[in-house]
């Protein structure tokens, strides 16, 4: 009898796999119809008249006059070398080398990648007037006065620092300050902060979900399609940001001495809503952290104490958040831009620009990753710890496009989203396959778009 339900779990494995990977092609054919749908819909919008805000629309972006060809070839050199690489790095390195080794790997493709458009693309997307460095002109002569003053004065600034809470422009300010003016260092920065995210992630999929699961999400965390995006979008240093925060709060949980990292992860969570108004259903990401490791109490009380210290100040300094919610959300409605695209449209097309984001390899591990937490909840097991941080971000995502503040442009705005997503790595028979697949996909966008980021 025992043989026989042995022989009996293992060809109901045997099933599920099968259906798994069925449902998993059936997805990936869904994100390239829904991604096609969406340019050909966006297509017929803009010869009509109906979505003149942007040339590409889902993007906010054009075509390229001639696509890029012999520029892409060191990029995709890079590509290659780490299709093959990393699997076997991933598997094989000490756990202490690989939140590193994924680090520079990230670092190394985004930064290729970038530079197919030429040696000045990394820092060129700063340097357009709506970017936040033409607006630091204002904070110089008075930073203290700029931030008690920034609700009111919010129709005076540029696009980006009228778009977002004051701290965006305050780091680059920082930085100015530091020695470290112009916008090759604030490019600097952001590639390098968007970059470690692929290492925070991977600690925090450590903690949550196993070292084996980490160690399986590493390469699709490195070698991302919102690597696009990642140089140079300063939405990449707020996904570095948020994704450290819950790393800390993440390795609290496992730490015998967890106030320190609690406090320091509460801390830059506390930022997150500083740095982007639209950012806060992202805190879906640190909550299922919670939910999955339940850290000590004292660990959550330093993570409360450290995430209260941003925002004590910011309203000490006279910068009330949520009269800047409403003066930004006045100032978008207003405009004759962004608010006037279609809901119906860009609530579609902007899923259809998260899965340029995240690739086919998600759309195809979605599937599995949905089945594992119905089965988890009906069962009421363990939740399964990478499927919940990939549900959370996805969750984020949706209620940010439900609600309709997010009409376009959001090849920036999901990257701190989709970053998350990566986690839901396909299996490991097939991973070289889906990493080309993920690598080929971004080098296709950047051969043929040509994006303000």
């Amino acid at each position: 009898m025992t043989v026989t339900r042995v022989r009996r779990e293992a060809a109901g494995g045997a099933g599920d796999a099968r259906r798994a990977g069925r449902s998993g092609w059936v997805a990936v054919a869904v994100w390239a119809a829904g991604i096609a749908a969406a340019f050909a819909v966006g297509w017929q919008l803009r010869r009509a008249g109906l979505a003149t805000e942007d040339a590409l629309p889902p993007l906010h972006a054009r075509l390229r006059g001639r696509p890029l060809t012999w520029p892409v070839l060191p990029a995709a050199a890079v590509a290659a070398a780490l299709v093959a690489a990393l699997p076997a790095l991933a598997a094989r390195l000490p756990w202490r080398a690989l939140p590193p080794a994924a680090w520079a790997a990230s670092a190394a493709w985004t930064v290729t990648l970038a530079a197919a458009a030429g040696p000045a693309a990394l820092a060129r997307p700063l340097d357009a007037p709506t970017e936040y460095p033409a607006g630091l002109a204002q904070v110089r002569p008075a930073p203290l006065e700029w931030i008690a003053t920034f609700t009111d004065r919010l129709g005076g600034y540029t696009t980006h620092v009228r778009g977002h809470p004051p701290l965006p422009t305050l780091v680059l300010w920082a930085l100015e300050r530091a020695g470290l003016g112009g916008t090759a260092w604030a490019a600097a920065l952001i590639v390098a902060a968007g970059t470690s995210a692929a290492a925070a992630i991977a600690v925090t999929g450590r903690c949550v979900a196993g070292e084996a699961a980490a160690r399986s999400a590493v390469p699709f965390l490195a070698l991302a399609p919102l690597a696009v995006w990642v140089a140079t979008a300063m939405d990449a240093f707020f996904l570095a940001v948020a994704a450290w925060g819950t790393a800390l709060l993440a390795m609290s949980a496992r730490s015998a001495r967890p106030v320190i990292p609690a406090a320091a992860g509460g801390l830059l969570l506390g930022c997150v809503p500083y740095l982007s108004y639209g950012l806060l259903p992202l805190f879906a990401v640190p909550a299922a952290v919670v939910l999955l490791r339940r850290p000590p109490a004292r660990a959550m009380v330093a993570a409360a104490l450290g995430l209260a210290v941003v925002p004590a100040a910011f309203t000490a300094l006279g910068f009330w958040w949520p009269d800047g919610v409403r003066a930004t959300l006045d100032t978008y409605l207003v405009s004759r831009g962004s608010a006037q695209r279609s809901y119906a449209y860009f609530a579609f097309g902007n899923l259809a620009v998260l899965g340029l984001l995240t690739g086919p390899a998600v759309a195809h591990a979605l599937p599995r990753t949905a089945a594992a937490l119905w089965r988890a909840a009906r069962s009421r097991t363990a939740l399964p710890g990478a499927a919940v941080l990939a549900g959370a971000a996805l969750l984020g995502v949706l209620v940010l496009d439900a609600s309709g503040v997010t009409k376009g442009e959001v090849e920036r705005i999901w990257v701190p989203f989709a970053a998350w997503l990566l986690v839901a790595a396909p299996p490991e028979h097939r991973r070289r396959g889906w990493l080309a697949a993920q690598a080929a996909t971004a080098l296709a966008v950047q051969a043929l778009v040509l994006s303000p980021w």
